[in-house]
Formats: C-alpha cells, sequence, structure tokens
C-alpha cells in the first residue's frame, strides 16, 4: 500500500453533512464533497490485508477490488482507479451514495479502529471521473442479431442491460413508469442522490446502443406473445415491488399510505411535475407518523422534513438494537447495530417495541394511531412472538401515516402469472445457477428474486443474469 503505516497515523474522515437548517430547505445531496488531498488520506488507512475481507461475499457482493483503488489514490492516479472501479461494478456513483457499506463492516481495520472510508472514496473516484469526461460510451467489438428484453430500469435491469449490450447483443429495457430508472428515480428521494447522476449513466447507455422504451408495462402494454417474438432472451428484474400492509382496524381511512406511493410523488414533484392537487400526498403543516424504522421510513422522514411537516413520530415494531456490534453478528458480517441516519439528525420522535393496533378519525379521515409497547419473547421452540405489555396503550394523533414496513416479493399479477413462472415460499422467482426461471429463456435477478434487498446485490445479480444469458444464447447459436 502507498503508506503502510497509514491506518496507525491518519483517523478516519468523511465528508461532512450540510447544516440541518440549510439542507432541509431543498432537496439537494446532503454531502458535502471532501478535498481530494484528504480522501487521499483516507485511502492511506487502507491495510495491506492478507486477505481483503471488504471484496469477499460478506462485504462486497460485486467484489469491488477494493484496495488495489484504495493504493491507486493514494499515488493520485484518478484514472486507473476509475478504470479499476468499473471493472466490477457498472454504476458506482449509486452505491457510493445509497449503498450501506457491508465492506466497510468487514474492513479488518474494524476490529481495532474504524473502518477505511471505503464507501465515500469510491463515491469520489466516480464523481472525479464524470467531471472530467471519462463517463464515455463502451462499444462492442462485435454486434450479434439475437435480441434480449429487459423488464424493469432499476439497477439490476441496468446492469444486466449495459453488461449484454456491451457483449454484442441488442437490448430492449421495457418501463411501466415515464422515464427509466426504476426505484433509483422515483423510489430514492434527491437529498440522497440527485437525478442528473441517475440521466449521465442512462445517456451512457443510451450512446452505447440499449434501447429505453418507458410507459410499458409487459403483461398489460406488450404481450407475452409479442415479448417473446421479439426477444431471444428476458431478463426479469422488476423488482419486490408488493408492499407489506397493516390490516388493522381503521386502515382504510384516507391519509394512510404505503410509503412508496408518498415517495414517488415527492420525487415527481421534485423533478417539476405537475400533480394533482386533490390527489397529492404531502406532509406540510402535518402531524406524521412512519410505520417502520429501515431505509424507505428514514427517506419518508428526510422527505417530510423538507415539505413543512408539523411534526414527525417513527414507530419500530423491533426493539432497540444495541449501539455496539452483537455476538449474533459477529466480523465480518453485516452488524445489527442502531443506526442513526441523515433524516433523524433533522429531527424525529423515535420508538422502539410499538406495535400498532388501530386507527380512528372523523368523516373517514385519519386523526389518531392506537399503539401498545411489546417485548419480544422466545416460545421455547427456536421462535419468537411479540407480547403486548398491559398498561402501555397510548394514541398519537396523525394527520398523515406512511407504511414504510419492507417489500416482500415481486407482483404476481400479469406476466408472472400468466407464464406460470415457478415461485419459492418467499413469494420471489425462484432461478437456477446460470439466473434462468422455470420458463426458458426467461432469466430474473435483483428483487425479484432475494426479495427487497441491497443496490448492490441487485447490481452484483444483474451482471451474474447477464453472464447466464450470454451463455444461454451462445448455446443456441452453436445449435442453430
Amino acid at each position: 500500500m502507498g503508506d503502510p503505516k497509514g491506518f496507525l497515523k491518519i483517523k478516519r474522515e468523511g465528508p461532512k453533512r450540510r447544516p440541518v437548517p440549510d439542507r432541509v430547505k431543498d432537496f439537494h445531496e446532503f454531502y458535502e464533497d471532501l478535498p481530494d488531498e484528504n480522501l487521499k488520506l483516507q485511502a492511506a488507512r487502507c491495510m495491506d490485508c492478507g486477505v481483503p475481507f471488504c471484496q469477499g461475499e460478506t462485504g462486497c457482493p460485486v467484489h469491488n477490488l477494493i484496495p488495489d483503488w484504495n493504493d491507486l489514490i493514494y499515488q493520485e492516479r484518478w484514472k486507473d482507479a476509475w478504470h479499476r472501479l468499473h471493472l466490477t461494478n457498472n454504476f458506482p456513483e449509486f452505491t457510493g451514495r445509497l449503498c450501506p457499506a457491508p465492506c466497510e463492516s468487514a474492513c479488518v481495520l474494524g476490529l481495532i479502529d474504524q473502518p477505511v472510508a471505503i464507501r465515500n472514496i469510491e463515491q469520489a473516484i466516480v464523481d472525479h471521473g464524470s467531471k472530467e469526461g471519462w463517463m464515455v460510451p463502451v462499444l462492442p467489438k462485435t454486434k450479434s442479431d439475437q435480441k434480449v428484453s429487459v423488464i424493469g430500469s432499476g439497477p439490476a435491469g441496468l446492469a444486466a442491460a449495459q453488461q449484454l449490450c456491451r457483449a454484442g447483443y441488442q437490448v430492449t429495457v421495457y418501463e411501466k413508469a415515464d422515464r427509466p430508472g426504476g426505484l433509483l428515480r422515483y423510489g430514492i428521494p434527491d437529498f440522497k442522490m440527485e437525478k442528473n447522476v441517475l440521466d449521465r449513466r442512462i445517456d451512457q447507455m443510451k450512446a452505447e446502443g440499449v434501447q429505453f422504451v418507458p410507459n410499458t408495462e409487459v403483461g398489460k402494454d406488450l404481450s407475452v406473445s409479442e415479448l417473446r417474438k421479439n426477444s431471444q432472451a428476458v431478463c426479469m428484474t422488476m423488482g419486490a415491488m408488493k408492499p407489506r400492509d397493516l390490516p388493522a382496524p381503521g386502515r382504510d381511512l384516507k391519509g394512510i399510505c404505503f410509503a412508496m406511493d408518498y415517495l414517488t410523488q415527492a420525487n415527481r414533484v421534485a423533478a417539476g411535475d405537475r400533480m394533482d392537487s386533490g390527489a397529492l400526498i404531502t406532509a406540510k403543516g402535518k402531524r406524521v407518523v412512519i410505520i417502520g424504522g429501515g431505509d424507505t421510513g428514514s427517506d419518508c422522514l428526510g422527505t417530510a422534513h423538507r415539505q413543512g411537516a408539523k411534526s414527525v413520530h417513527q414507530f419500530e415494531i423491533l426493539p432497540l438494537p444495541p449501539e455496539n456490534r452483537p455476538p449474533s453478528t459477529p466480523w465480518p458480517y453485516w452488524p445489527m447495530v442502531l443506526r442513526t441516519s441523515h433524516a433523524h439528525e433533522e429531527g424525529c420522535d423515535r420508538k422502539w417495541s410499538i406495535m400498532t393496533k388501530s386507527f380512528s378519525g372523523e368523516k373517514g379521515i385519519v386523526q389518531k394511531i392506537h399503539t401498545v409497547k411489546v417485548e419480544l419473547k422466545g416460545t421455547g421452540n427456536g421462535q419468537s412472538q411479540f407480547v403486548e405489555i398491559p398498561g402501555s396503550e397510548e394514541a398519537i394523533e396523525a394527520d398523515l401515516v406512511l407504511l414504510a414496513m419492507g417489500f416482500s416479493h415481486p407482483l404476481h399479477e400479469g406476466l408472472l402469472k400468466e407464464l406460470n413462472i415457478k415461485l419459492n415460499s418467499k413469494g420471489t422467482i425462484e432461478v437456477d445457477e446460470n439466473f434462468m426461471s422455470s420458463e426458458t429463456g426467461f432469466f430474473a435477478a435483483g428483487d425479484a428474486v432475494r426479495g427487497a434487498s441491497l443496490i448492490v446485490w441487485a447490481i452484483a445479480e444483474g451482471r451474474k443474469a447477464a453472464e447466464g444469458i450470454d451463455r444461454f444464447l451462445k448455446s443456441i447459436s452453436r445449435i442453430s
């Protein structure tokens, strides 16, 4: 490494967040850039590990060559670092902003000190290269007349499409929304990733030859028979868009909605789209309650602040996690610890071990959430269940309730039902080692296979599905 004693001399430093009073007034990204000289020092903290767990399966699903590009940044060889980064990751500007960085949890330095700021360095490399004009189209050396259709333009679909296009195939991406990007565009708020970051990558893919067809839901706007006729292979990357609901009394009251409906509208407004004021879901001047303590809940929280919410509560049914790594998730695994996001820093009444029992209101509009505190207790057969604590009932006033309890599996209606695709016990698509489903020529990747997961897993599986499709199409060519 550049400085073999760097990890002993240099303390971890990450980019600073914009002041809370400033950033809640807009939807711009909340991090300030770290100077190149500081990034060089942070890269010098990377140890010359015998086994770099950061790039292993528990650390980085795409197997980023992390020690390599850390060393290159220390040497100020930015362009070499850019190329090394793109050997394994199609979209480091996405993971650098949105991935929770399991690589850092697996960093060997993390055993004795703060881990290397891997994610920040990754983002800095790709942003530096974008400013320098290095994000140019990568054209295939040879072209095939074989056609591949990709259903869904989230990170898995984009990764599969780019890999296949660069391998010479004719690739068409079908997206049911009006713009490509999937949840990257309509699920992730701009304060986490501004959409020009996504658009510049979409522009690169278009220049490489990928065809994007928006406003097209396969199985509805485009028939399966037509899809078969136009494709030698299909990659299904429609995500896990079936939200977990809360079937409690009063659920049908107005003012209770799924988090993704709320975030999608907020992203459209931020993009300048005109919305019907009667159908607009906004937190402005409202008492907001978010049910669910994960990343989606945090995105709702940050959005509510920027819309001018009167107050925000966030409920999580699970108990408060420990501040330090528990024995149940030892290094190098992702630790189940308490995490405080930028949105929580902006203000929130955050409560744990809270179960929602019912909703109440007047004239069909929600006004209160009725809750009770719970304990997680073992049942004696290796299972656990939530037990209500007597006397802990509470009623919280609310004008807007956002259900952010995650997603379970892809929507089964339409394409999957028509094809009679085999699903597993979780309701996700079952695939073989080549990521092909039970229907020959139909592959799947990302959340449609794993269930709701990390963006880095979506990119990794999109790349692997592309490899499987490549092998399949080459086998067809040999037979024909």
